[in-house]
């Protein structure tokens, strides 16, 4: 749980006019949470093609690195789309965010995940790996474990 001092910077989120219309619209939050899972199928879609291809299964005759050059588009897009519209959720309803365990799973999660996506991973991969070894399982496992934990994160938010 974050400090008791933070609580006020949560509510003036909420209370921003961007919070406030969301809140009091019938249809933008649910229009926006649907744009948001867009963007989170976009992204797990770029995640999985070069995790699966980590771990052996499929696209073996890929070069991970060509497959990471090839979903990086897909996947930056997708942060940017997840970006925007996960702050006009939050904004919706910062107050309930701040006391959501899940919210705060997720959040710490998150940039991990992506520091981990733009530098590890991709360190790794640049150095030309053709075949799978227990470097790359293990690559993958972490980076499906990252972005899972982020996904199911928030996906509970809305369910606690």
């Amino acid at each position: 749980m974050p400090p008791e001092t933070w609580l006020p910077l949560f509510e003036w989120f909420e209370n921003t006019s961007v919070g406030t219309a969301v809140r009091n619209s019938l249809w933008i939050f649910p229009v926006v949470e649907g744009i948001h899972l867009i963007g989170l199928g976009l992204l797990g879609g770029a995640i999985l093609v070069v995790d699966l291809r980590l771990l052996g299964v499929g696209l073996k005759r890929q070069v991970p690195a060509e497959l990471i050059r090839h979903t990086q588009p897909w996947l930056i897009g997708a942060i940017v789309l997840l970006a925007v519209t996960g702050i006009t959720l939050f904004l919706s309803e910062a107050v309930k965010c701040y006391y959501n365990t899940s919210f705060w799973v997720k959040i710490t999660t998150l940039p991990i995940a992506i520091i981990f996506t733009f530098t590890v991973r991709k360190w790794l991969l640049q150095r030309l790996i053709v075949d799978t070894s227990w470097q790359t399982r293990l690559l993958g496992v972490l980076s499906l474990a990252l972005w899972f934990t982020v996904a199911a994160g928030g996906r509970w938010i809305g369910y606690s």
